[in-house]
């Protein structure tokens, strides 16, 4: 039975913005997140067990997937610009799961290089896709939908996870081949739920209709010369800083685990706890923190705080490789919390300006270029953060005051512009005068 929004007690219980078409969306980031989870913990075990590659041979599958990847946002928000986006979503959906499907079929590493990198494509493009579509059903509550969403994921993995340990239990091929197979289900599901949802008016959009009268379904009207992100130097030095700014993922996923077990004498199983303890954080604050960022005003003044929490994850962390087990470990928690705590505040903050730095017009195609801040950070902070652990205890307050001072200059840039002087009024005879402009007597 597929799962609906009256069959989802955490969706029935939140009022979630955008209507039923916001709810459904919801369902499908759980299913997507619930499935992700199932198979995202076990594919590197799969490569291994199951069709027998070398650790090289997987560094490289993943690293050709990751570099196609990052074409998947731009395109789609181009595509997004032009097209219906539940029906790009659908499509998305459908290579994703085909392109799992094929791993089934073949253990040859060239083949299955070339369908995780066809699998990468449509990945990153769904999640740009998504907020799209969060950013027109939801209107000026996009932040608050957001942060629901964000909520909703967390439970996913939480669940999918859980739930490949438990198939892990049984260590055959067969139980990797279920996981897999699962994982590829949901993305039919995903589909099919999506095609429930009515296309949300698009910024831009407009149909003539009887009597001239208009409505939000039909081809865009013609984008303006100017409104292109690449041109736009300030959105693509928003982006730019943005990379940085996500680096919050690399330092919880890589650099935490890593640190742990090589410069601090917390217990080795501190190490999966940090990822508990981040999943428990989010599911509890992302939502009841949305409403400070739920303006673009409210999203800037964010920056600053979010720079502070950057830099004392990064001196905690630090401090961590000192005294005994339980201070390093009581460290290592204070570090997770303000990373947690960052990414939370970040998040909001990333979301709401994003979409209000982006002229409506050219929404997705704005959207799409912000997504490879994420892609590119799924790329360059793994290297980032393994240099830091590395370079020993330094590295870190240096890498959040880095962080901090990349919150300042955002802060910055994103600042509204400047309204232009308003033309000098030219003195006129006193019977000319427009009523209310006094005539300037040199005082």
């Amino acid at each position: 039975m597929q799962p609906t929004p009256s069959r989802v007690p955490f969706v029935r219980r939140l009022a979630v913005p955008g209507g039923r078409d916001g709810r459904l969306m919801l369902v499908v980031a759980i299913v997507d997140k619930v499935g992700t989870g199932l198979w995202m913990g076990v594919a590197t075990l799969y490569f291994v067990y199951v069709t027998h590659l070398s650790v090289s041979q997987i560094g490289l599958l993943l690293g050709v997937s990751g570099v196609l990847g990052i074409a998947g946002p731009p395109l789609a928000g181009r595509l997004a610009d032009r097209f219906p986006v539940t029906r790009l979503l659908v499509a998305a959906q459908l290579v994703r799961g085909a392109a799992l499907v094929a791993l089934l079929t073949t253990h040859d590493f060239r083949l299955l290089v070339l369908y995780s990198a066809l699998g990468a494509l449509p990945d990153r493009a769904s999640s740009v896709l998504t907020k799209l579509f969060a950013a027109r059903v939801a209107g000026p509550q996009r932040v608050r939908y957001q942060a629901i969403q964000r909520t909703a994921v967390n439970i996913g993995w939480a669940v999918g996870g859980t739930g490949a340990a438990a198939v892990l239990t049984v260590g055959t091929v067969l139980a990797y081949q279920v996981l897999l197979l699962a994982n590829a289900a949901s993305y039919l599901v995903m589909a099919v739920l999506t095609l429930r949802c009515t296309e949300p008016p698009a910024p831009g959009r407009v149909v003539a209709g009887p009597g001239g009268a208009t409505n939000g379904n039909a081809l865009p009207v013609a984008r303006p010369e100017g409104a292109t992100p690449w041109r736009d130097r300030r959105y693509l030095a928003f982006t730019g800083t943005e990379i940085w700014l996500f680096l919050d993922d690399s330092v919880l996923q890589v650099g935490f685990p890593l640190w742990i077990v090589h410069a601090t004498s917390a217990p080795v199983g501190l190490a999966p706890l940090v990822l508990v303890l981040n999943s428990v954080l989010v599911i509890a604050l992302q939502v009841p923190l949305s409403r400070f960022g739920e303006t673009r005003a409210a999203a800037r003044r964010l920056l600053v705080p979010i720079g502070a929490v950057f830099l004392t994850g990064g001196v905690a962390l630090a401090a961590s490789a000192g005294g005994g087990p339980w201070f390093a470990t009581g460290a290592v928690v204070v570090a997770a919390v303000a990373f947690t705590l960052a990414e939370i505040l970040h998040s909001l903050s990333s979301w709401e300006l994003s979409v209000a730095l982006a002229p409506p017009e050219a929404q997705g195609a704005y959207l799409g270029v912000h997504g490879l801040a994420q892609s590119a950070q799924r790329s360059l902070g793994p290297v980032v953060v393994g240099a830091a652990v590395s370079a020993g205890a330094l590295a870190w307050p240096v890498l959040g005051a880095t962080l901090a001072l990349a919150c300042l200059a955002q802060h910055r840039l994103v600042r509204p512009k400047a309204a232009p002087d308003a033309p000098a009024v030219r003195a006129l005879p006193s019977a000319a005068k427009p009523a209310g402009v006094r005539q300037s007597d040199g005082s």
